[in-house]
């Protein structure tokens, strides 16, 4: 009937048949010569991108272990000593990319961007951090790209590779963090600034969620002007940038209006009850 279930021609054939046939396939012709030369070339890819995941994976864990680091600057005694130390960890981070950057040597980084695109993101995250924390102002892509320009520094790696001549330049890897990479991490840093702006409420920092809200105010309006022109993940996390904006926002009304009559203390305790209630408002929205 229609509905039933068709057997394919081969299957008329019997078994023993197609075993026959399989058999007499010649493995030196230039059919299967083919073949196994995209076998592979397949594998030695996909090896490649495994790779190039794990790698990805572990700029991302010591990216964040950088960021978490970051936010004791607002409680530490001496900052100094924080932003030393997270730049021992971001030159930890730069060596991985380093690796990423050899492995993608002559070859089309966009085939390969899906595996590292999640580290990438989030070391821009964890550098402009520091680099606000630093400045009070926001990283170019430029400015992060000149630091992921890497020479031979080991003796066997610039031995091996210009054993030759001692004349040449030392080799140099480079990998450019894409403009879509560079405004996804911009647009999780505004979540790493709003709790920045806890942390110095809670430490009695009264200027600092000022400056924090007009700096995300600008950002925001940055963000708006992509619109829904962008790719798609820049416009899904606009949303979530637009609540950190609010909450800092709403810190900042608190602190006017209620900071006077509010011991220092208890103000993070105050700005933390209104952070629940806006976040219960939007989930029932």
């Amino acid at each position: 009937g229609s509905g039933g279930f068709r057997k394919r021609k081969h299957d008329n054939f019997p078994h023993g048949q197609r075993r026959e046939e399989k058999e007499n396939v010649n493995p030196s012709s230039a059919l299967m010569t083919s073949f196994k030369s995209f076998q592979l070339e397949l594998d030695t890819r996909h090896d490649k991108y495994e790779r190039l995941v794990k790698l990805s994976r572990d700029i991302t864990i010591e990216s964040k272990r950088t960021i978490f680091l970051l936010h004791r600057f607002t409680s530490a005694p001496n900052g100094e000593e924080i932003l030393n130390e997270s730049e021992v960890k971001l030159d930890a981070v730069r060596r991985k990319i380093k690796q990423v950057a050899q492995e993608l040597i002559g070859e089309d980084m966009y085939q390969f961007h899906r595996a590292i695109s999640p580290g990438l993101q989030e070391y821009v995250e964890a550098v402009s951090f520091q680099y606000f924390i630093r400045t009070r102002s926001l990283i170019s892509v430029e400015e992060i790209n000149k630091q992921l320009i890497f020479t031979a520094e080991d003796r066997e790696e610039t031995t091996n590779m210009t054993s030759n001549s001692h004349d040449k330049q030392p080799p140099t890897w480079s990998l450019k963090v894409t403009p879509v990479d560079y405004l996804l991490g911009v647009a999780d840093l505004t979540g790493e600034l709003m709790r920045l702006c806890i942390g110095s409420v809670g430490n009695g920092d009264i200027d600092t969620p000022f400056e924090l809200s007009q700096f995300l105010r600008q950002i925001y309006d940055g963000f708006t002007f992509i619109g829904n022109t962008g790719p798609y993940e820049v416009s899904k996390k606009l949303y979530t940038l637009k609540q950190s904006l609010a909450k800092v926002e709403n810190a900042c009304y608190t602190l006017k209006v209620r900071g006077s009559e509010i011991p220092k203390h208890m103000l993070a305790d105050v700005f933390s009850t209104k952070t629940e209630l806006i976040d219960q408002e939007e989930g029932l929205s």
